[in-house]
């Protein structure tokens, strides 16, 4: 179904870039120690550099959301692969993507920074996986076997 499809993408296009934006910000400030010594001052500036560079995480990263949410719609049509399972494969997808672009960038690459890079990709793709499911999968009809 076509309606279903559009839906698909668009949560994915929507939710995506929003979350992993906000989260490779996150991993970023991280992992540059900004967090050691935090102000409610400190979390007002995160949050406006947040807004301040939206439209780049959105620049950036429509074409990867996008490709999640193309997985995703290849996934939907196993019948025998569950709601969950398809979240699991995705976030693993999503985990393994972002931490092997990003997590070896920098001056401090380890198993921290592998992680948190790895969030980045994680996260949007199972957010945006589960809303799918909740608003926008048609239900199925039961099989019996």
């Amino acid at each position: 179904n076509a309606e279903v499809a559009m839906k698909r993408y668009l949560i994915f296009g929507a939710i995506g870039p929003f979350v992993g934006g906000f989260l490779m910000l996150f991993a970023t400030t991280v992992a540059s120690g900004y967090w050691n010594d935090t102000s409610w001052s400190e979390i007002g500036k995160f949050l406006g550099a947040f807004f301040k560079t939206l439209q780049y995480s959105y620049l950036f990263g429509i074409v990867p959301a996008l490709m999640v949410g193309a997985i995703d719609d290849i996934l939907y049509h196993f019948k025998r692969i569950s709601p969950v399972v398809r979240m699991l494969i995705l976030g693993a997808i999503g985990f393994a993507a972002a931490s092997l672009l990003y997590g070896s960038r920098g001056p401090d690459s380890g198993v921290m920074q592998f992680v948190l890079y790895g969030v980045v990709g994680l996260v949007p793709a199972m957010l945006s996986s589960w809303l799918t499911h909740k608003y926008a999968d048609t239900p199925q009809a039961a099989h019996s076997t």
